[in-house]
């Protein structure tokens, strides 16, 4: 049994994440202990084609989408139209960005009544720092 132990551990943390080349599920692992990984963009978590979709195609589209934006304690919030279209996109940057920081919290909120979209990203002391840094062009109005 003791030999086992770890293979149970392995077996009952992993989940199911969907990869955006191919729409496969993939099992990963997730700790169950909290830890923090580094404040820094992992680029290399992404292929190439997302890679470059994510940056240079997701990110400026919905940035020129944004409306406004909202400084939390921990983070920032973003505006967005509330239309099924603005709603995809933001969708699939969030899973990419989940990927490649993932550090943050990622929230995506639709209001009631076809209301906004609202982009919130958090975490833990420093990413509220890091957004400033990396992503300036995000909080610039």
């Amino acid at each position: 049994m003791k030999a086992l132990l770890p293979l149970l551990i392995a077996i009952s943390t992993t989940t199911l994440v969907a990869t955006s080349d191919d729409n496969c599920p993939r099992p990963t692992t997730r700790s169950t202990a909290k830890h923090g990984s580094p404040f820094y963009c992992n680029r290399l978590a992404l292929t190439p084609e997302v890679r470059k979709r994510h940056f240079e195609e997701l990110g400026p589209k919905l940035r020129t989408l944004r409306s406004n934006v909202r400084e939390l304690k921990d983070g920032y919030e973003f505006e967005f139209p509330g239309d099924a279209a603005t709603y995809q996109l933001l969708s699939e940057w969030a899973i990419q960005e989940r990927l490649c920081c993932p550090f943050f919290n990622i929230t995506l909120k639709m209001e009631s009544e076809g209301g906004s979209l609202w982009l919130r990203l958090t975490g833990r002391p420093g990413t509220k720092e890091f957004i400033k840094v990396d992503g300036a062009a995000w909080i610039t109005q």
